[in-house]
């Protein structure tokens, strides 16, 4: 029995074979991450004269190539959690970092018996994973543009905040693009500046706030010096929002073809809408692979830390954050809308409340119910029951 572990990287990844007692068998071998470093690389584990059973770490999305690669070529092989191989290599003495020692801790954990059977994800799960991931660095990004373009306005424009509930309605957004110079909106014609808050607002707003937008730009206090270089940076800043907002709008249809396409029940839980719903299956992939519900709530990150050690004992818990985070995420944004309308978890969040429990506390509980609903949904699958 020879047993293979694999560190991954973005370029080449190194190789170590251990025979039955943990010797390695010949040098370290490394290979580009290319067809040809692949292909000398399976030439090499189909000569071994033995059974070959492979480990490599989950490090980002290069080991996927290189799991699918072997997996093709008849392969048996197990996805690490980097984690779990980085605390058992502190069992050695020596503390050597390099890649190759890295495989060989990869290689010892497996012949130990320390690494467990991985499932991957299937392809479509692994799809709806990319795009909600793909998704969240959309919003990121759009929020991003959104401070920026705030941060601009409280520079050339101040007060303007102040005059709609938010900076990015539509009739908001219609009028920045424009101009953001207060000495602009103060000589607007009234008739027309309420026409086009009329037209863009679907009638909420005419003459009465076009008046007063003219007479807060002129006792606006905004930096002269800084009106023209402003109005251009949140015009580009608008426009870049908007096409964003397409994008989202894109990938939220192609997320939607997808989930039709497999049977679900996740949708079924109070606060777990479509989106919500894919980025939490993308993440959880097979749930078979968790045995019991506090492991799922140990890989999204969502279980508290433990500090106790002789007679101390530590009173303040705080979430782990060790696993995935964009489950995470996916909890947090489906439990703040399931505490408004799931009437046991708005019942719990009122009384947690009462007891004079701090928001983002309680919000935790939630994620760990929530996520318990989840668990049972995709094992047993069905849809959900309020019982």
């Amino acid at each position: 029995m020879y047993w293979i572990g694999i560190d991954v990287a973005k370029r080449k990844h190194d190789i170590v074979v251990l025979d039955e007692s943990g010797q390695p068998v010949g040098k370290p071998l490394t290979i580009r991450n290319n067809r040809e470093g692949i292909d000398t690389l399976i030439a090499t584990l189909r000569a071994l004269d033995g059974q070959v059973q492979i480990a490599l770490e989950a490090t980002g999305h290069y080991w996927l190539s290189l799991y699918e690669q072997l997996s093709k070529a008849s392969f048996d092989v197990l996805v690490l959690n980097p984690l779990q191989v980085h605390a058992y290599s502190r069992s050695g003495i020596r503390r050597a970092k390099t890649d190759k020692r890295d495989a060989f801790w990869v290689a010892d954990f497996l012949r130990i018996g320390g690494a467990r059977p991985s499932r991957v994800p299937e392809t479509t799960y692994l799809q709806i994973r990319d795009l909600g991931r793909f998704r969240f660095g959309l919003i990121d990004d759009i929020g991003d543009c959104k401070r920026k373009l705030l941060s601009i306005l409280d520079r050339v424009f101040p007060e303007y905040e102040t005059l709609f509930s938010s900076v990015f309605l539509r009739s908001s957004r219609e009028l920045l693009k424009k101009t953001t110079n207060p000495q602009e909106f103060a000589s607007f014609d009234l008739a027309e500046l309420s026409n086009l808050l009329r037209s863009a607002s679907h009638g909420r707003f005419g003459t009465d706030k076009a008046k007063r937008i003219i007479e807060t730009a002129r006792d606006s206090i905004g930096i002269t010096v800084l009106m023209d270089a402003g109005k251009l940076q949140v015009q580009c800043l608008l426009a870049q929002i908007e096409f964003l907002e397409t994008q989202v709008v894109q990938v939220d249809e192609a997320i939607r073809q997808l989930m039709d396409t497999i049977p679900q029940y996740i949708t079924s839980i109070p606060g777990i809408g479509p989106v919500t719903g894919a980025v939490i299956l993308g993440e959880i992939g097979d749930v078979l692979r968790f045995s019991e519900l506090e492991k799922l709530v140990a890989y999204a990150g969502i279980d508290p830390t433990v500090h106790h050690s002789g007679q101390f004992e530590g009173t303040k818990a705080h979430m782990s954050k060790r696993g995935s985070p964009y489950l995470r995420r996916a909890l947090w944004l489906s439990a703040s809308v399931a505490r408004l309308h799931d009437p046991q978890l708005k019942a719990y969040y009122d009384k947690r409340k009462v007891e004079g429990k701090h928001h983002g506390q309680i919000m935790g509980a939630l994620c760990r119910k929530l996520l318990a609903r989840v668990y049972v949904v995709l094992k047993e699958n069905r849809p959900y029951e309020l019982r």
